[in-house]
């Protein structure tokens, strides 16, 4: 396990030099110069040169990458034009709200799929199966801030159950915390569970035709230890593929969703940043989710030798 762990460890290194160099370069191509958005209404020509100098823009673009590369070996990623913050810092304080709503919408899409994947498999053909497909397709095809606002409207402006937007720290109470996560997680779990549940369905109906399955069933076992106990483990292994993609991308910060419920996680940063040249902050973001990628894929691979012991991973 350890020597596969480090052979992709080292192959990881390569792929986040190639994805800085790509992001450093297209950011130099957008158009806006920085120290124009920075100085303000007024637009001092001492005052753009002071902030060119300040922050290395007059220097070639590779010239800035080394040196920008430089800093984060030594584990700075930087200084926002912006607030004048870290990047390190601002990466802090919003990774615990997106981690949240990610792992909350997380489970609100495994809380649906699984069971309604498992049920349409076993159920093909029947009322259920096409109720799941159709449910399936439309999580898939509502878009995300659609929903989102149809939700405010109903349950925040119409029942007055839910606020409609704003973020609480878990710090400062579970509930009030809970009652602002609940709706953005309904919103990209309904989302990702579309997805998840195509796939445990088509799944689970590949591994209930396989030779095991007719044995176990031969043997007399109940129908529900048949699914559960044999059919699921395996049926489970593709499905955990796509939990490791989507949740790299929720980590990277949901963005249309973080801007109607104005939560202050990564899609919004990365937003704000875009907008105002902040270039670290940006760098900052997409080092850190494409690490987040790379992450997840590998604990992916160490589950499937979790969900089944036949795997031998490396």
């Amino acid at each position: 396990m350890l020597p596969y762990i480090l052979r992709r460890v080292l192959t990881a290194v390569p792929t986040l030099l190639i994805v800085t160099v790509m992001v450093f370069a297209v950011q130099r191509m957008l158009p806006g110069d920085p120290a124009v958005v920075l100085a303000g209404e007024e637009r001092d020509p001492e005052v753009i040169a002071y902030i060119r100098a300040r922050y290395r823009l007059n220097d070639p673009v590779p010239v800035q990458y080394v040196a920008w590369l430089g800093q984060v070996g030594q584990g700075n990623l930087g200084q926002s034009f912006r607030t004048r913050q870290p990047v390190a810092q601002l990466l802090l304080e919003k990774l615990p709200v997106t981690v949240e709503l990610a792992l909350l919408s997380l489970l609100v899409a495994l809380a649906i799929a699984i069971p309604a994947g498992v049920l349409a498999a076993v159920r093909k053909g029947t009322a259920v199966d096409y109720a799941s497909t159709v449910a399936a397709l439309s999580g898939i095809s509502i878009p995300n801030f659609w929903l989102g606002i149809m939700l405010i409207l109903l349950v925040s402006v119409r029942w007055k159950l839910l606020p409609a937007s704003g973020f609480v720290p878990f710090s400062d109470g579970v509930w009030a915390n809970l009652q602002r996560m609940i709706m953005p997680a309904i919103v990209l779990g309904t989302g990702l569970a579309g997805v998840l549940m195509r796939q445990m369905r088509s799944s689970m109906l590949e591994v209930l035709k396989q030779d095991f399955v007719r044995t176990a069933r031969a043997k007399g076992l109940a129908p529900f230890l048949v699914v559960v106990r044999h059919a699921l483990r395996n049926a489970l292994i593709p499905v955990i593929t796509i939990i490791g993609l989507q949740l790299g991308a929720l980590l990277s910060g949901a963005v249309l969703t973080e801007q109607v419920f104005t939560i202050p996680g990564f899609g919004k940063l990365v937003i704000d940043a875009v907008f105002n040249r902040d270039y670290a902050v940006v760098q900052g973001v997409v080092l850190f989710t494409a690490t987040s990628y790379i992450v997840i894929n590998l604990l992916v691979d160490v589950a499937y030798a979790l969900a089944n012991p036949k795997i031998q991973v490396g």
